[in-house]
């Protein structure tokens, strides 16, 4: 290492500014392999990041809460982000209107298909509760899955990472699938993907055509909405049912 790159290495290493650095130069080699690939779905920058950050925070032995502190701004810049997916939806409001109803429907019926698929195979696998409970918000964006995870009773960390999981697999598989079941339509292959794979499905729906993001964005939001809303009542529900 040259004696420029070793003096920019030690002065990133002792500040918080090493966490921003390793996100940025890891998703940029991501994107880099994506762009390669001729941006084949099966190499998402997203998983190919987050192998390269795990991979550098085990070979310097740096804890989570230290790279966190660093990379926290672009946590930040996630809020604007999630804000800035009105504009694209803003130019496909007539449509979202006409479409009031079957979107209604579609989000009723994809948002308990995620939770309830999910929670009877975990039932049925014999996991525990507290995992059923980790596991149930997994196609909502990871801080709300958190938070929702929390009030079930679940692990936090742990429905952080089913978020994760299930976005990448999402954005990864969901052309295949929707090609399967003959989905044609830009604007419900784009709702279908925001639905299941949130945020990570989103952008891989926004790399595909605006219309479909702009839907994605739209299922996005709401399910994350909905869940944030129905979710905390689930428990006593159950218990009222039994």
């Amino acid at each position: 290492m040259s004696d420029p790159l070793f003096a920019l290495w030690v002065y990133l290493a002792a500040t918080p500014l090493a966490g921003l650095a390793l996100t940025l130069v890891a998703y940029a080699a991501g994107w880099s392999a994506y762009a390669r690939a001729r941006f084949h779905p099966l190499a998402n920058p997203v998983p190919i990041a987050v192998a390269l950050i795990v991979a550098a925070l085990a070979a310097t032995g740096t804890d989570y809460r230290t790279y966190f502190d660093g990379a926290q701004f672009v946590h930040f810049l996630l809020g604007p982000a999630v804000v800035g997916l009105a504009v694209p939806l803003a130019r496909e409001w007539p449509r979202v209107r006409r479409l009031a109803r079957p979107i209604a429907g579609a989000l009723a019926a994809g948002s308990l298909a995620a939770a309830a698929s999910v929670v009877a195979l975990a039932w049925v696998l014999g996991a525990t509760p507290r995992t059923i409970a980790s596991i149930a918000p997994k196609s909502v964006t990871a801080p709300i899955a958190m938070g929702i995870a929390e009030q079930l009773g679940g692990l936090p960390a742990l429905a952080a990472v089913f978020a994760v999981t299930t976005g990448v697999l999402g954005a990864v598989v969901g052309k295949y699938v929707l090609d399967a079941v003959r989905v044609r339509d830009r604007a419900a292959r784009g709702f279908a993907l925001g639905l299941a794979a949130h945020g990570i499905g989103t952008a891989r729906a926004f790399q595909v055509h605006a219309e479909a993001g702009a839907f994605a964005g739209l299922a996005f939001g709401l399910h994350g909405l909905v869940a944030a809303l129905v979710f905390p009542f689930v428990p006593s529900l159950l218990r009222w049912l039994m």
